[in-house]
Order: C-alpha cells, then structure tokens, then sequence
C-alpha cells in the first residue's frame, strides 16, 4: 500500500501535501522510525516525541534556507527522514552510515552538528546575527532545545544573550520532564507549575525579554502549525513552549522512558526489548563503579557522589536509590558538578564526580582553576573513556589522558580491569592530598569474579604482569587486557614483556628505568588520542633518559574517528588486535 512518506524526499515534498493529512504522516514517520531502530538500535524515545513538531517545522518554515538546529540531536531522526536521507536510514550509526546526530558535512539540511547539549541557542543567535549583519531582515532561525538541555549553563548563557537583541530566532522548548533521566532542578519545577496553570504571574522567558506563547499541545499538528505561522510573522526573539511526550506512540516507550531513549533492539509490534541468551559475562564498568561507591559510602560517611545528568548510564542510580542524601544529580551542568565537588571537597567530604570522559570536556576550566590549582582531591570517575562505537566523534572519550595530563596537581589512572577500578576506588577514599582521574571505558570488564576485597595501590606504581628479553609493551586501562593473546600469537612468547603501567600520570620511573634497560624495542598502548597521550608521556621520559631503542605508540591518530561498533572504531584508529600484531611479528622478525 502506498503512503504518503513514501513520496516525500525533501521538505518540498512535504510542502504539497494538505494539513489534514499531516497527522497521517505522522503516523506513518512513528511507524518507519520504530520499524528501523526496532533492528538497527540508536535513540528512540526523543525522536518518537516530536514527530509532530518535526513536521510542522519543515512544513512552515522554508528549509534549508531557514536554519532549523536541533539540541543534542537524539530527536533529529525524523528530520533526517524527511530531509533526503530516508532511504540511508538503515544505514544509521553504521559504519559508513549516515550519523546517529544532525552533522553539517551529511546534508545542507543540518545547520549545525550537535551530540552535546545546550549549545543549539548560541549557535542559531551566532547564525540570527550573521543574517541582520548581512541584511537578510526575514530569513528565519529556530533552536528545538529540551527541557533538560535549557536548564544548561550554556542555554542560559544564550538565552541571557538573546533577550537584548532583535534578531530573527525563535527557540522551542520541547518539554517533555525528560532528558536521558529524568529531569532536575528548581526550572523543571517552575515548568511543571507553567503546565498547572500554578506558576507565578511573571513569565521567567518574558522577564528575559523573550515573547513567549504556550503551552502547546506538541502532539496536536493543526495548532503548531497555526502557531508556527504566526511566530513567523513576528520579528524579535521568541519561545514557543511545548508540551510533548518522550517515546510518543509506543507505549512501552511512554511507559520507561529511561529504558526507550536507546531501547536497543525490540519487537517493533510489542515493543518488548529481545532479550538476549543468558551468558554469565564481566560486568559493565559503570555498574563496578556503581556498586562500589555505595559499598564504600556505607562504611565512609564523608563520600558523596554527583553527577550531571547521567544517573542510569553512570550507575551512580544505585547509590542514588540506597544513599540518597548524598548522591546528587545536578543536571546538565558539568562545570558546576565540578566546583561543587570542589566545595565539598574544602569541608572535608570525599566527592566521587562521575562524569563521561567527552562531557568533562565541557568543565575544563574548573578541573585547573578549582580543583587541582586548590589541590581539592575531588576523585573524577571517566566513564566511557576511549572509543565509544556507534554515537561516534561527539561521544568518543579519547582526549582525556592528553587534556588532563598538562595539568599540575592532577593523578591520572587507568585500571586493566575491575579489581584495580575498585582498588583505586577504594585508596582514593581513604584520603588523597591531589585530585585523581580514574578513567575507564564504554562495555563490559574482563573477569567474572570481580568482588575482590578491595586493598590499596601505591600512587605511581605500575606493575609488571610477564617479564620478556627484548620487547616491552606497556599499556594502560582496558586495552591492555588484549596483550596476553597479542604475545601468545607472536610466536616468541619468551621476548615480549607486558607492563599495565596504570597511572599515566605520575608514571613510574623506576619501573621505566628498568624497562628501559632491558628491552630494545618498547611499544605503547592507550585508547586516546596520541598527541600528548600516554605514549608521549614514555618518550618525554626515554629522552630524558637517553633511551635509544624504539618506541612505537599505538593510539589514536590526529584525526576524528567515524562512527560504528566499537571494534570497527579500533581498527579505524589502527589500535586493533591485527595492526599490533603486525607490528610485533614485522619487529621481532625484520627478516621474514
């Protein structure tokens, strides 16, 4: 049977049809999005929630030439649908694929590449002033930026920035109580109150001199449709404030929100989530860290945990759940997560700040003016640090061990495996007088008995794991769990030593020293980047000590790395199992 997405390719498609079959489309969008995300997995939830408004942006406003920025980007799957890239869909967050995110190289149609939050209003006021600059007085700007998302730092930053101007841009805040959790804070209450009807006579967007309207019903075509077109006749910064809800259309999606932002794969009938077999397997890095935390924070009453935004994909929800008086979601707000960490840590509290490895980036100036200038030891937990697959280069975790590594005060580890997470975990809350980072990566561990009773590590010692005649290889973090099978397969076993060095910084130099003169080739490990990575750490130290045998650093190249399953994303950086092979048996064996 045909229907009508099957005859839309572009927004001027879309253009022709009349607004009574608007809601049709609608439907058939939801279904085409559930049925491809049913197999394919990416995020769901967001996307189902604003099917509507994705069609009435297109149909209102003339696309591309007005700019259309969508915040994060989890909700942009119907605007990719729509904008050409139907029939590449499947091909979503695959390798080679079209990204999971709006990305300005993919089509014209992406104004602007997001996958962090809260940065859609600065980058479409930026595009409203270039237009006044360059005299297109009617050309429109529209920012859809969440409820979780505009409570951002940032978002108010612009939105502060916006109310003194006269631009052209018009900002929908699509409020649906929802971000990945739930959301938080004193705004997600003042929203709450605006959609009772309870709220206090002064509009905080109107004191902010933005013209306000809504709440609108963001699932109701014809009144966002109406609406839309009147804001386009009317100049000046706006807000339109809808009201959706997250995973619209499938009810086990509306049901667990949380779950359904990025289901994985489910009955696209039912929507119940394919279990997969049974497999006693390691468990995830996130989930060690988690139920550590709340195993030490029931034995030390100074620890407390904060994260921004990510309770569920940190673990920290466990400690949540059991300790809740001391475990704190503070939103999307990375640097205040930090420097409240760094209060904390002035009264004498043992802060864990858990926070993925490509978010800290967003508080970078806290991590050196408020903690490690201070010597504050507030305790950074890195999740998904390293390559994190299919979200691809917005979400990879690769800059931390360099951007961390140049700072003065800092500690810096990487455990091989879950009993080391716990140990460090476990010493860094028996008191520290530095801040540390323990990053560890996306996935699941290496062993299946993991609950070690946890002991202390010495700062700034590694260990050495096999002793070897000619070849080191010294890693650090998780990687370094592939070292046993990459010298098993060597054929010369007996020649490579392995050393799980741990703490990047400070390193261990009398352990280096001894490497150093016993070995005539050296190689490096590390799922980060390689500029002022772990590598180059071990070379500043080999000149120091006027090594001269090589060394060769395996890590990732000075580039972005695309998007796809985490192995493919290591080959694409050339840190897989079969390019370090090569280079050994190619070292050991020059003659063959």
């Amino acid at each position: 049977m045909e229907t009508l997405l099957s005859h839309i390719d572009s927004p001027a498609d879309l253009k022709k049809l009349a607004l009574e079959e608007l809601p049709k489309l609608a439907q058939e969008l939801r279904e085409f999005i559930i049925d491809i995300v049913s197999t394919k997995e990416g995020h769901l939830g967001a996307s189902l929630g604003v099917v509507e408004l994705t069609i009435a942006l297109h149909y209102v406003f003339n696309t591309p030439q007005d700019k259309l920025i969508w915040d994060v980007g989890h909700q942009a799957y119907g605007h990719k649908i729509l904008t050409g890239r139907k029939e590449l869909f499947d091909t979503n967050r695959q390798l080679g694929g079209i990204s999971g995110f709006p990305k300005r190289s993919e089509s014209e149609f992406d104004d602007f590449g997001t996958g962090h939050s809260s940065t859609a209003i600065s980058a479409i006021l930026g595009m409203a002033m270039a237009s006044k600059l360059q005299g297109h007085t009617r050309k429109q700007h529209i920012a859809v930026v969440g409820d979780a998302s505009i409570a951002s730092g940032m978002a108010f930053e612009g939105l502060n920035h916006l109310g003194v101007t006269d631009v052209n841009a018009l900002i929908v805040l699509n409020d649906n109580a929802i971000g990945i959790d739930p959301s938080v804070g004193a705004l997600k209450k003042y929203l709450t109150n605006v959609k009772a009807g309870k709220a206090k006579d002064e509009n905080i967007f109107e004191c902010l001199n933005l013209n306000y309207s809504g709440p609108v019903d963001g699932h109701d075509l014809q009144k966002l449709v109406e609406e839309l077109e009147r804001l386009k006749h009317v100049d000046g910064p706006k807000l339109l404030h809808i009201i959706t809800t997250k995973g619209k259309g499938l009810k086990k999606a509306e049901e667990d929100q949380v779950v359904y932002h990025a289901p994985g794969k489910f009955d696209k009938i039912t929507g119940e989530r394919i279990k997969k077999p049974e497999v006693i397997q390691p468990p995830k890095y996130q989930d060690v860290f988690g139920h550590t935390i709340v195993e030490l924070a029931q034995k030390n009453s100074k620890i407390v945990g904060i994260t921004p935004a990510m309770p569920s994909g940190s673990s920290l929800k466990f400690m949540m759940d059991q300790i809740p008086d001391r475990a704190f979601d503070v939103g999307i707000a990375e640097q205040h997560a930090v420097t409240l960490a760094a209060g904390m840590a002035t009264q004498g509290l043992i802060p864990f700040c858990n926070i993925y490895s490509t978010f800290l980036q967003r508080a970078y100036d806290q991590v050196i003016h408020d903690v490690a200038l201070q010597k504050l030891p507030v305790v950074f937990c890195l999740d998904r640090a390293g390559l994190v697959g299919q979200d691809g280069p917005t979400h990879h975790g690769v800059f931390d061990i360099a951007y961390l590594r140049c700072i003065p005060n800092l500690v810096i580890f990487a455990p091989l495996n879950e009993h080391e997470l716990r140990d460090i975990m476990y010493t860094a809350q028996q008191g520290l007088e530095l801040p540390i980072a323990i990053r560890y990566p996306r996935g699941r561990g290496a062993m299946i008995d993991w609950k070690n009773p946890m002991k202390s590590i010495k700062i700034g010692t590694g260990k050495q794991l096999k002793k070897g005649t000619k070849m080191a290889i010294l890693s650090v973090g998780h990687i370094g769990n592939q070292v046993s099978e990459l010298i098993k397969k060597s054929g010369k076993p007996e020649e490579i030593g392995h050393y799980d060095m741990r703490f990047i910084k400070p390193l261990d130099k009398p352990l280096l020293q001894h490497i150093f003169e016993n070995h005539e080739h050296i190689i490096t490990l590390e799922n980060g980047v390689k500029i002022g990575g772990f590598g180059s750490a071990v070379l500043e130290i080999a000149n120091e000590e006027k090594y001269t045998g090589s060394i060769k650093i395996f890590g990732i190249p000075d580039s972005f790395i695309d998007h796809g399953t985490i192995p493919e994303t290591l080959k694409l950086a050339g840190i897989d199992f079969d390019a370090i092979h090569s280079y050994i048996q190619s070292t050991l064996n020059p003659c063959e």
